[in-house]
């Protein structure tokens, strides 16, 4: 099988080596005697994926990402670009977005995740009472928690992510505008709120493992990179054969154990845009990426 290259983002004070970030990544992919080319990543996101791609070797062939999150949309820009350029993205934009945004990987994970309502919503429009209202109705009572597509605003816990009870929909509907509001021309896809779930905790924080899956096969289990110092070892008997079966083929998943003991899905990543908690080994992962 072919060793495809990988693509990183560029520093962006200094083009010509990869962003301090991946680094480490860009490192391991070389000593598995592997290519690396450079992506100007705020290029991409400014919209001129012609001009992002300009530092690829021609005929690069097939190659993974691995760097900053990329909207699906200029993902898909990006796929294009490579192509004219004779190098073909390993994941393609459908996976992609099927992996990254929620309404793509849930209703293949629901028996092992919170029950999710969502809708489609453009970035910097607030939604109406009733429109919130129709939303949230499908999950009845009790508490939900707010984000996009792709991300919440878990630091605004209170003010943009928690809604203690979803038949309040007045404060339902507070914490939902304010996630817009915050979220501004970041908002990826639309308005997600989720039941919440009550998740084993230590000191505060809900204890969370990342898995990287390649080929439906697990290659490293690490800590949440927002809680590295939070370590657990996850069973994952009812989640391995789910992730087996969904399309994409590098995917990461954020579980979390019940407080009844049952480990959930929290959230299914892309792996190329999943970051990896510190000090984790980068080839562990990479070295699978054939």
């Amino acid at each position: 099988m072919t060793a495809s290259a990988l693509l990183v983002p560029a520093d962006p004070l200094a083009e010509r080596r990869p962003d301090p970030h991946f680094a480490a990544e860009a490192a391991a992919i070389r000593e598995l005697g592997r290519t690396v080319a450079l992506l100007d990543h705020d290029a991409l996101l400014a919209g001129d994926a012609t001009a992002a791609v300009r530092r690829v070797p021609l005929e690069l062939g097939e190659c993974w990402y691995r760097g900053w999150m990329i909207p699906a949309d200029h993902y898909a820009e990006l796929a294009t670009a490579l192509a004219r350029r004779g190098a073909a993205l390993r994941v393609p934009p459908g996976d992609y977005r099927a992996a990254h945004e929620l309404p793509g990987w849930y209703a293949h994970f629901a028996a092992v995740t919170p029950d999710s309502v969502w809708l489609p919503w453009p970035p910097g429009v607030p939604p109406s009472v009733d429109e919130v209202a129709a939303l949230v109705a499908p999950l009845g009572m009790g508490p939900a928690v707010v984000k996009d597509y792709v991300k919440s605003r878990k630091h605004e816990w209170d003010e943009a992510c928690f809604i203690p009870e979803l038949a309040d929909t007045a404060h339902a509907y507070r914490v939902v505008a304010r996630m817009v509001e915050l979220q501004d021309d970041f908002l990826a896809g639309g308005i997600v709120v989720r039941r919440f779930e009550a998740f084993q905790r230590s000191g505060g924080r809900a204890v969370e493992a990342r898995v990287w899956w390649v080929s439906g096969q697990p290659v490293l289990v690490g800590a949440h990179p927002d809680t590295p110092d939070l370590t657990a070892e996850p069973n994952l008997d009812a989640i391995a054969p789910l992730v087996r079966e969904f399309g994409p083929r590098f995917v990461t998943t954020d579980v979390a154990q019940r407080d009844d003991g049952v480990w959930r899905v929290v959230e299914v990543g892309d792996g190329q845009v999943s970051d990896l908690p510190r000090g984790a080994d980068p080839a562990a992962v990479l070295a699978n990426l054939t």
